[in-house]
């Protein structure tokens, strides 16, 4: 079998390869395609996984190229993690949302919508690559804002192409830790959109014990999610948020405590990065060695901010280790390929799933997945807060799409003063001016006539 990763020469690359290094099972990948348009990056990467690969029998060959439609052929998945505008761009999306007085963050806010307008038109011109070299393929998108982009993707390849992230498999586990169950034997009741949805139940046995925690001061403060939102705050709402709904739910104290640090969290994971990437093959130490330390130091300023701003203290040790979206990754595909039934919370189309949202929005929602793809659950409908947020923000989605595919500035302004973290169309109207001199991926919108 074999996997084609866009954006091959991508930092978490490797936790892909090792995940497959891990599976041996029949009709395992056999073939790796790293597709990368920097050689050089991908040559880095490169190195690691083959320091992975040492002392595994018969481990996946890999091969790398700068063509996209040989990448392509004849493949059996596609897995993209592309940045469009590298970090880079993300430091000046982070760096003028907070010179603006409003949220610098990659996925959320002014920041998500500047990532969502450079990334989309890239996405959908491999979409379509993808339908006419490879229209048996399947697609699974990490590459952020997930949802968005996988609905993008998803209006040239239908279901074909499904988005995943790790966020909600972190709470799931988390929550799970603190109730003292086991994440296999529980239903998590998990509805929204990528970075904005709600744990609402956790059925074991037929009944949910998501209450329990609630009612358990100690418990309910004794992971992440806790201590970023309060007992108090979950109480009120009955529910878990996703870890990036304290952007909202806390977004004074976010943008204060953004405002404040030394630099913002893209500054220093291109530090970190410049400096793994810039270190010379045959350097002291392996280069799965150097990753591996770039990893936890990344890992572990997950969030700063955040946490500073809710006094959470330090990530817990077990946040720090990989098992996120890799492992969801490879159970999709195995799933798919072998027609071997599981459920995963994904980013599909809606399919009269997600009460108040039309069939073609992309959702995030428990899904029954199998040789068919995946079938996302009817969920209960969101409470009227949760609901008016949803679909508040996939009005914002609509409107990055409508600008990234026709070119409309109008679309584009409408985007960010939509946003419920742009607290002005006089603000939403700087960052566009700001965002179209900064970013060479936005001039499509220059001088665009308002339609």
């Amino acid at each position: 079998m074999r996997l084609t990763i866009l954006g091959g020469g991508g930092f978490r690359v490797p936790l892909v390869y090792r995940a497959l290094l891990a599976d041996q099972g029949k009709g395992r990948v056999t073939e790796v395609v790293l597709h990368d348009l920097d050689p050089a990056r991908t040559a880095v990467i490169g190195r690691v996984l083959a320091d992975q690969a040492a002392g595994v029998p018969d481990p996946p060959s890999v091969t790398a190229t700068t063509d996209l439609d040989e990448a392509l052929t004849g493949t059996d998945f596609v897995f993209s993690a592309i940045r469009v505008g590298g970090t880079e761009g993300r430091v000046a999306d982070e760096r003028i949302a907070l010179e603006e007085g409003v949220l610098g963050q990659e996925t959320v806010g002014a920041g998500g919508i500047a990532y969502g307008l450079r990334t989309v038109p890239v996405a959908v011109r491999i979409a379509r690559r993808v339908a006419a070299v490879a229209p048996d393929a399947w697609v699974i998108n990490f590459t952020n804002p997930a949802g968005l982009v996988t609905e993008a993707m998803s209006r040239h390849l239908g279901d074909r192409v499904i988005g995943i992230c790790d966020s909600p498999v972190g709470l799931g586990r988390r929550v799970a830790a603190a109730l003292g169950v086991d994440p296999a034997s529980a239903w998590f009741d998990y509805a929204g959109l990528n970075h904005l949805g709600w744990l609402r139940a956790v059925r074991v046995g037929g009944r949910d014990v998501l209450p329990d925690l609630l009612a358990d001061e100690a418990a309910l403060t004794s992971f992440e999610e806790g201590r970023l939102f309060g007992a108090e705050w979950l109480r009120a709402i009955g529910a878990i948020p996703n870890e990036y709904l304290h952007y909202y739910d806390f977004n004074r104290d976010a943008v204060a405590a953004m405002r404040a640090a030394e630099r913002s969290r893209g500054a220093l994971v291109l530090e970190q990065q410049c400096d793994f990437y810039a270190r010379p093959a045959g350097g002291p130490g392996s280069a799965l060695e150097a990753w591996e330390a770039t990893r936890r130091a990344r890992e572990s300023t997950y969030m700063a901010e955040n946490r500073e701003a809710a006094g959470a203290g330090e990530r817990a040790a077990s946040d720090l280790e990989s098992g996120g979206y890799e492992k969801v990754a490879l159970a999709l595909m195995r799933a798919i390929a072998h027609d071997e039934r599981t459920t995963l919370i994904l980013n599909v189309r809606n399919r009269g799933a997600l009460a108040g949202l039309d069939d073609d929005a992309v959702v995030e929602v428990p899904c029954f997945v199998d040789g068919n793809g995946a079938r996302p659950v009817t969920a209960d409908p969101l409470t009227g807060h949760a609901l008016g947020l949803v679909t508040t923000i996939k009005a914002v989605e609509r409107a990055v799409l409508a600008a990234a595919t026709t070119g409309s500035r109008a679309a584009a302004l409408r985007a960010l003063a939509t946003h419920p973290l742009v607290d002005s169309v006089a603000v939403a109207r700087r960052l566009l001016e700001r965002y179209e001199t900064d970013s060479p991926h936005l001039g499509y919108l220059r001088g665009k006539a308002d339609r």
